[in-house]
């Protein structure tokens, strides 16, 4: 899901260049509102408390690094430009490691926050009887 979200970023952003020389600020909002997503929805599975969620977290993030790469050359090729085989090798090497960290960090965050919250929570409630 999250690699459709930030290939979608990418080729939005692309196709936004093609019209306006400087992408510094949208590019910084775009990348905010991915790591946001990525945040809440590890703060979500912590506070579900899902198990093996860290392990879950870092291969989704891998996965989706690659898969947003791949996706990000389709989409340029079909929307933006013509874009070749050639960019592959960036985007299935540098493009995805920087993905993947677009991901994994705020998820990392996420899931510290969500667990932390999950205890505070049962810690309120007391024991049962």
């Amino acid at each position: 899901m999250l690699a459709f979200v930030l290939a979608g970023a990418d080729v939005g952003l692309a196709a936004i260049a093609v019209h306006v020389s400087s992408l510094g600020v949208i590019r910084s909002i775009v990348l905010g509102v991915v790591a946001g997503l990525a945040a809440l929805w590890g703060a979500l599975d912590g506070w579900h408390t899902l198990d093996d969620r860290a392990r879950i977290w870092v291969l989704a993030s891998i996965v989706a690094g690659f898969a947003s790469g791949v996706l990000r050359v389709i989409g340029k090729a079909i929307l933006v430009d013509e874009t070749g085989l050639s960019s592959l090798g960036s985007a299935l090497t540098g493009d995805a490691a920087f993905g993947a960290l677009v991901i994994l960090v705020p998820a990392g965050l996420g899931l510290f926050v969500g667990g932390r919250l999950a205890q505070r929570g049962t810690a309120k409630a007391g024991p049962t009887e």
